[in-house]
């Protein structure tokens, strides 16, 4: 459930501990696109769409990281 102020509801340590697992392996998966980019990009003749797939794929990958650590990160109350 969201809320327009912001406000984010407690999670269980159960749902922590599923996104931590989601977490790991998002980021398992952006590691490992890392990997097969740069050893493409080494090669100028294969950088083409399934390339530039990657790339996408990649920064999917980062949004959805970024988006799972926020969830982790409790609201500081001011």
């Amino acid at each position: 459930m969201t809320f327009s102020t912001g406000y984010r509801p407690t999670l269980t340590e159960e749902e922590k501990a599923e996104i931590r697992s989601r977490l790991h392996s998002l980021e398992t998966e952006h590691h490992d696109l890392d990997d097969v980019i740069n050893r493409l990009a080494a090669d100028p003749r294969k950088t083409g769409s399934s390339w530039q797939r990657l790339k996408k794929r990649k920064l999917i990958l980062k949004d959805q990281i970024q988006r799972l650590r926020a969830r982790l990160i409790p609201d500081i109350v001011a």
